[in-house]
């Protein structure tokens, strides 16, 4: 990171983090779905936003597909682009958590050293989900279609065909979507979320 120019001086906010727990009922914090295309992330992390949401807490979701089309449009996906793309997504869902949010983020997000980087910037109020399925059944749903266009040579530097996904070796949940139907990856999910990001309000 560069260092900033002598002139950027931080503006402290008058709302601290506690405040902010006092009036959602939690703390800020940032569940990061990360899987391979197709283990099923988004699916789980549109069900999670409305779970979370209808038990009255702020939730959000950063999908890895829609900020594409927005806040990192300008990136392809060499292992540079892919780093910056994390980089951005783990400084905004941050920012999100900060202002006391329950940020949920469906990204690939292949490398552990960019997983790693997203946890740091959200302070350790973080939940790293593995979306579990293997490369076999990932290919058979397909749902947007991208193996087969990967396959063909169509898409290059597509995770699991011609790039890598280092599998974490130490989530905070892995969830096995082969095996295991939505509600229950969701209520899992959910579960350590309300453990996580509420506690006790008591004290």
């Amino acid at each position: 990171m560069t260092d900033l120019p002598a002139n950027i001086t931080a503006v402290a906010h008058q709302i601290d983090a506690e405040a902010r727990r006092r009036r959602f009922g939690h703390q800020g914090g940032v569940v990061w779905l990360t899987g391979l295309s197709g283990s099923g992330k988004s699916t789980i992390g549109v069900a999670l936003e409305a779970h979370l949401f209808a038990a009255g807490m702020n939730a959000v979701l950063l999908d890895g597909d829609n900020l594409r089309h927005g806040l990192t449009s300008d990136l392809g996906f060499s292992p540079d682009d892919r780093r910056e793309n994390l980089r951005r997504v783990g400084e905004v869902a941050a920012l999100f958590a900060k202002s006391g949010a329950i940020v949920i983020t469906a990204l690939i997000s292949p490398y552990s050293e960019d997983r790693a980087r997203a946890r740091k910037a959200a302070n350790g109020q973080f939940i790293e989900v593995y979306v579990a399925a293997d490369l076999d059944t990932c290919k058979a749903r397909d749902p947007k279609g991208p193996y087969a266009k990967a396959i063909s040579g169509e898409i290059s530097e597509f995770t699991g065909v011609s790039a890598p996904y280092e599998v974490p070796t130490a989530p905070d949940l892995r969830i096995d979507t082969t095996i295991t139907d939505l509600d229950a990856c969701v209520a899992a999910i959910a579960t350590e979320a309300k453990v996580r990001f509420i506690g006790d309000m008591s004290a």
